[in-house]
């Protein structure tokens, strides 16, 4: 079982060639871990972000996943977030990377992370009110209107989560290499690609047919010059403000 509202023993693979670690997201996030020594990811996937300089413990629940792991790092423990397999506080910093959406319980699996950890917990997300800013809206919004309900509010996790919250909107480089589907803002054309699509979960959840529509359109339109006659512009920018969050609970300093 995936333990998500994807099933990754059928639409995981490939995933970790498409879905990498971005070195300059990673420097946020790793910042944010602190000095912790001990990390837990839970969701972990194929294992991006996951610092390779602190003793890391990885959860994931889909085995497709689990076997895309690079030989560099641990083997991930099959559990879920809402049934974590540790005693309380035994870790230094939890985080959870563009995977929280995907929880069936995500109050209870934040619980679970809160409990298990002793100090910062670092959750990388999406905002789902800040979506529609993607010119991707406008070809797709099936896609947005799929994706917005699935992420939790931010003040949400920012409230089960506890502790002295940050939230911190992540600015995506025009040559972002995890291909979340805002990584691609400046590059329409590897929306073509259906392999790429199938890394970015939201594309599992259309009906028969509106995917397939999607993409004719954006091909005709790079084709044309219509595309860059409305969003040629995209193409220059260095960074797109996106709906990418970096949350972070600092429970050592928490009073409640």
């Amino acid at each position: 079982m995936s333990g998500g509202d994807v099933d990754y023993e059928r639409h995981g693979v490939g995933y970790a060639g498409q879905r990498r670690t971005d070195p300059r997201i990673a420097a946020v996030v790793h910042a944010a871990l602190g000095a912790a020594r001990t990390v837990l990811n839970v969701g972990a996937g194929a294992g991006s972000y996951e610092p390779l300089d602190r003793h890391v413990v990885a959860v994931e629940p889909a085995r497709a996943m689990r076997a895309q792991r690079p030989a560099h790092l641990t083997p991930a423990i099959d559990a879920v977030a809402e049934r974590l397999p540790f005693d309380d506080r035994v870790f230094d910093a939890g985080m959870a990377m563009i995977t929280i959406h995907q929880w069936p319980d995500v109050a209870r699996g934040l619980a679970e992370l809160v409990r298990v950890t002793r100090g910062p917990i670092v959750v990388l997300t999406f905002d789902g009110e800040a979506l529609p800013r993607f010119w991707l809206a406008d070809y797709a919004p099936e896609l947005m209107a799929t994706e917005q309900p699935r992420f939790p509010a931010i003040a949400t996790v920012e409230r089960l989560l506890g502790g002295q919250t940050t939230v911190q909107p992540i600015r995506v480089p025009i040559d972002c290499v995890d291909g979340f589907t805002e990584a691609y803002y400046a590059r329409p054309e590897c929306f073509l690609d259906a392999g790429l699509r199938r890394a970015q979960s939201a594309w599992s959840f259309l009906a028969p047919g509106v995917e397939d529509r999607i993409v004719e359109r954006l091909r005709v339109d790079l084709a044309c010059g219509a595309w860059d006659q409305r969003y040629g512009a995209w193409r220059r920018q260095p960074h797109f403000e996106s709906s990418l969050r970096l949350i972070v609970s600092d429970r050592r300093v928490w009073k409640g």
